[in-house]
């Protein structure tokens, strides 16, 4: 019986199939560029750091508090 580890076997289950791609390699390339423009280019020009502009330092808890307190209908 071989004595390959689980880890091993996985690594190199991906590793061949990864190697031997040609359309996936660029579908990978898409997706990763895709991945960084929405947590990075989005976040850093749709999703201002709100809370650090507008609460003191050490009171975001309560200016977070009597925001959602005074916003109820």
């Amino acid at each position: 019986m071989n004595d390959e580890s689980f880890l091993h076997k996985a690594f190199s289950l991906y590793y061949d199939g990864f190697r031997s791609m040609t359309l996936g390699k660029t579908l990978w390339a898409v997706i990763l560029v895709k991945l960084f423009i929405i947590f990075v280019v989005l976040k850093l020009f749709f999703f201002p750091n709100f809370i650090g502009q507008h609460a003191e330092k050490g009171q975001e808890p309560e200016f977070v508090a009597s925001e959602v307190l005074g916003r109820t209908p």
